[in-house]
């Protein structure tokens, strides 16, 4: 049967277009069910629900299907996950209406579709005769969706419990709808239908107890002692879209402060600095990486952050509301940036969260607090019958609702994750919380990997160019295994240089639209932990294959140039080839053979010959801004069975580090520019945007201290003022300087050409105009897009009809700049939990500087394990001794006494561990020297053996001796 929808759309231009849609509607569409004696008669009819596989139900003791509602399935997925559900319908319109409001609950319903023990069936009620249902005039969508879901469950009913050629009824199969609004429920009772919402559906199974935590707590509210609101309404959406469209609210992404949870700041679009909110009211419910909306507060109410770090309070139980911490309104109003409150909720970001339960102190109360891992999220109430036991475990808990009566959020849990304290829990802990894509490889992505034994064919030979005769190395960090990028540098016969990069050619096994293909574009990037690698690619690949070992024959990609002995390229080539690395070293294997003169073999003269290239085409790169930015890196020796950190020390950087980089940012460069040629509406290429001035103060600020002043109108003026800001008494000053230059700095982004404009392609950090990622493909998906690109531009494959489209290709980049951020945030994340480890049992005293002064912190960084900790001031003493300091904030400064403490100063602290607060546990820093009377610890003494302290420069006497 044909129907036809007619309807009308308003163009952008404001004319009126008619519409008209065939919807054909069908009486054959089966039902699904084992047990129906009308679809068992069609021999093509495969049945996926069993009704002899039913939990028991006290409310429903006959054998049942459920069919769950939109809502349902948004807000109760992971009571549809638990192993105890089966026998589930999902109606086609309940799979749309999900799959347009929340993609990630899309993901987990088709997952759950997929899993046939779980025996999920769609019904596509929307093309069945019977079971399709018109809007009527006036009608709401979710009124009609409802109406077409009752329908739906009529039809199940009545067609699963009559005889074919009968309508004699057979009360063996019931059906079930599932839904938590009120109205829905009532009509579909009204119409003969079992409707239970789902915490009575829940409470109903026998022997399941424990599901009942699991229930989202939708539109509860709870009241505290005193029954008054903390926070103020929010504002309805079409008040806030009619704000919005007035210009009288602003809206954008809230980002709660690390240090303060009673401030935040939302980044709105064309305003140069974030509308600064402080205190809860303002703050009004608000969760990090919610879209809000926000009013400006007049302009003498502008304030500035607030500068106080505060320490989590680990006992809090109640709805206490705590005083305000909040800046203090300028003077100048140049000193103050735009304060705002937020009056409405755009959108909610929530997700799970990864946390550990803080038991009530109340005997016999289900209601407990939930400390979320990450420190922006605030704590989140939730129900649960299993205190005792989950207390000792890493959980996982969902968001419901925030009533505006409640100081914290409302949840529920949903699973436990493992004991608290154990590593594999941690690390999936760290995994959770960065999403990060960590499943094993499915069979459909590992079916896509070539069979082994593999070898290269003459057919391979025929299509690429053999470039297995040049002297090839590879030069990487040590037990590095996927192997990407490869060098050459060889003398012409006319006094010129041939220079080679060449790079594993995976796109030759990972073709386009594949399984393998999905999987490496969902995961972006492959992820490097302190004791583990998250491959994008399966291993077979990764450090095999498609890794460049030595003295084994791969296929590359390679990027070939004519240079004189000045740099200066003559001519490019590009080209698919073969090659076989002679020698695959480390950095510091290959610095020895440039160092020892005594070595003149092939490898050694090339990397000698691509040393003195690599100088020149820096220099090249200073000259033009380029800039050098620095980041506390450290590397931990890690014990072969354990795993666990036994020794940590600063990552060298030699002259072999510098020279491969300069020929891969030179082969970067050199595609960025073919690509754009030939493809300028879709090529993939790397941008990094200049920072708006507002995010130099807190660099001019800190070299203005120690008399020295930042250039901010052009990356070479800022490179050139950094390079000229040396003490000579302190040489850890200029690191510091650019430690904190690199915190200014904007991200770094993948970008499809359509979508951005010419000018904005510069790299500001590089100071390239053009620039895009080749020379890791093994590792990350955008050197996988830019390879296909190149290969289209050259001829050597034309599979890139889906990079064609700019929108397609800025959506592939909008996840890779997603990925790339949570990668590098969880290595960060996993060098913290290591080093936590590392201190777990150990107190030790460390050189360490001044890195910024707040209202009542130094936050010191200590270079030799490259972390960073709080120093708490005014603070009582041990003996009941109080010691106050001096806050000046134009330096700034902390005072008392006769000690004061300015930006980079140097300190000797000591360093352990707070483990009462077992879910963030932190580095405890106390000051040894300078010594302050009643505040200062004293230094231990050094022969017991128990502690250390090394300067910087100790550091690098001993790391040249052990070199």
């Amino acid at each position: 049967m044909l129907k036809t929808k007619v309807f009308f759309k308003k163009t952008k231009r404001g004319s009126v277009l008619k519409v008209v849609r065939e919807h054909y509607l069908r009486n054959d569409i089966y039902c699904g069910s084992s047990g129906c004696r009308h679809c068992q008669e069609n021999e093509n009819f495969k049945p996926v629900l069993m009704p002899d596989s039913i939990s028991k139900s006290d409310l429903v003791p006959l054998p049942h299907y459920i069919i769950p509602d939109t809502n349902v399935v948004l807000h109760q997925i992971s009571i549809l996950e638990s192993p105890v559900i089966h026998n589930v319908i999902i109606l086609s319109t309940v799979l749309q209406e999900v799959r347009n409001k929340s993609p990630p609950a899309y993901k987990r319903l088709r997952d759950l579709l997929a899993n046939e023990n779980k025996r999920f069936y769609i019904f596509v009620n929307e093309h069945h005769f019977e079971t399709y249902v018109e809007q009527e005039p006036g009608e709401e969508d979710n009124d009609r969706n409802d109406r077409a879901i009752r329908r739906a469950c009529f039809w199940y009913q009545e067609h699963l419990t009559s005889v074919p050629g009968k309508r004699k009824r057979d009360p063996n199969i019931t059906i079930v709808l599932l839904t938590d609004d009120r109205d829905n429920r009532e009509a579909a009772i009204r119409d003969g239908i079992k409707a239970y919402s789902t915490s009575e559906y829940v409470e109903s199974l026998k022997g399941h107890p424990e599901l009942q935590d699991l229930v989202a707590k939708i539109g509860t509210c709870i009241f505290i002692d005193n029954k008054k609101s903390v926070f103020p309404d929010h504002l309805p959406a079409s008040v806030v879209h009619d704000g919005i469209k007035q210009k009288k609210y602003l809206q954008g992404a809230f980002q709660a402060s690390r240090e303060n949870y009673l401030e935040g700041f939302v980044n709105i679009e064309g305003m140069e600095k974030p509308v600064l909110i402080q205190g809860l009211s303002h703050l009004n419910r608000a969760v990090h990486d919610d879209i809000v909306a926000v009013e400006l507060l007049p302009q003498n109410q502008w304030s500035a952050p607030s500068g106080i770090v505060l320490e989590e309070k680990v006992d809090d139980q109640g709805d206490a509301v705590e005083e305000n911490e909040v800046g203090e309104p300028k003077d100048h109003l140049s000193e103050a940036q735009p304060t705002g409150k937020v009056v409405g909720i755009i959108k909610r970001k929530w997700r799970h969260y990864c946390g550990i339960l803080q038991p009530s102190i109340i005997k016999d109360r289900n209601m407990h607090l939930f400390i979320p891992a990450e420190r922006r999220i605030p704590k989140i109430r939730i129900e649960t019958r299993q205190a005792e036991t989950l207390s000792k475990q890493r959980i996982v808990v969902a968001i419901d609702s925030w009533p505006r009566n409640s100081r914290y959020p409302l949840g529920h849990f949903v699973r436990a994750l493992g004991e608290v304290g154990d590593k594999a829990t941690e690390n999936e802990v760290l995994l959770l919380e960065h999403d990060i894509p960590h499943s094993h490889f499915s069979e459909a992505v590992l079916a896509c990997l070539p069979k082994l034994p593999w070898a290269i064919r003459e057919e391979d030979i025929e299509k690429r160019e053999d470039l297995r005769h040049l002297v090839i190395c590879s030069v990487d960090p040590p037990g590095c295994t996927d192997i990407d990028d490869a060098l050459h540098c060889r003398e012409l016969t006319n006094g010129n240089l041939e220079v080679g990069v060449h790079i594993a050619d995976v796109t030759h096994f990972i073709r386009p639209g594949t399984a393998i293909d999905q999987e490496a574009a969902a995961r972006g990037t492959t992820v490097y932990l302190v004791d583990n690698r998250i491959d994008m690619v399966p291993e077979l690949l990764s450090s095999n294959l498609c890794s460049l070992r030595g003295n084994e024959e791969r296929f590359a990609f390679s990027v070939i140039w004519e240079v004189n002995k000045k740099a200066e390229i003559l001519s490019t080539h590009f080209c698919k080839s073969i090659i076989c690395s002679k020698a695959a070293l480390t950095y510091e294997h290959a610095q020895l053979k440039i160092d020892d003169s005594r070595l003149n073999d092939e490898v050694t003269c090339s990397l000698r010959r691509l040393n003195s290239l690599a100088k020149i085409l820096k220099k090249q790169r200073m000259d033009k801004g380029a800039l050098i930015l620095a980041s506390p890196e450290i590397r931990f020796e890690v014990d072969s069975e354990t795993h666990d950190p036994i020794d940590v020390e600063v990552k060298q950087l030699r002259e072999t580090n510098s020279m491969v980089e300069e020929f891969m940012l030179l082969a970067n460069i050199s595609v960025a520019k073919k690509i754009l040629e030939d493809f300028p509406e879709c090529a993939v290429l790397r941008r990094h945007p200049p920072p708006p001035n507002a995010n130099f103060d807190p660099l001019i600020k800190a070299a203005k201290s120690r008399g020295f002043t930042i250039r901010i109108d052009s990356g070479k003026g800022l490179a050139d003022s950094l390079d000229a800001a040396v003490v000579p008494d302190n040489p850890y000053f200029n690191t510091m300087l650019r430690i904190v230059a690199t915190r200014c700095m904007m991200q770094a982004v993948y970008f499809s050409t359509g979508t951005v404009q010419e000018e904005d392609f510069y790299h500001y950090g590089l100071a390239a105009p053009i620039y895009t990622h080749f020379t890791s493909p093994i590792r990350r998906y955008a050197d996988i897009l830019v390879h296909r690109l190149l290969a289209a531009s050259i001829g050597s494959d034309s599979t890139y009809s889906h990079l064609l489209d700019k929108h397609t290709v800025q959506h592939l980049c909008n996840n890779l700049n997603y990925r790339h951020r949570m990668a590098l945030y969880a290595g960060r994340a996993s060098a913290q939990l290591h080093t936590r480890l590392f201190f777990k049992d150990r107190i030790e005293q460390q050189e360490g500087y001044v890195l910024f002064v707040r209202k009542n912190a130094l936050v010191i960084l200590i270079p030799k394990y490259g972390l960073e900790g709080n120093l708490f001031l005014n603070r009582d003493c041990e003996g009941g001794t109080s010691v106050q300091f001096q806050f000046n904030e134009e330096e700034p400064s902390q005072t008392c006494g006769k000690v004061t403490f300015r930006l980079f100063d140097k300190v000797i602290v000591q360093i352990s561990i707070n483990a009462s607060n077992v879910q963030h546990q932190k580095m405890v820093l106390k000051l040894v020297h300078p010594t302050v009377p009643g505040f200062s610890v004293p230094s231990q003494d050094l022969s017991k053996g128990d502690v250390s302290v090394s300067s910087s420069e100790e550091m690098a006497k001993k790391r040249k001796k052990k070199s």
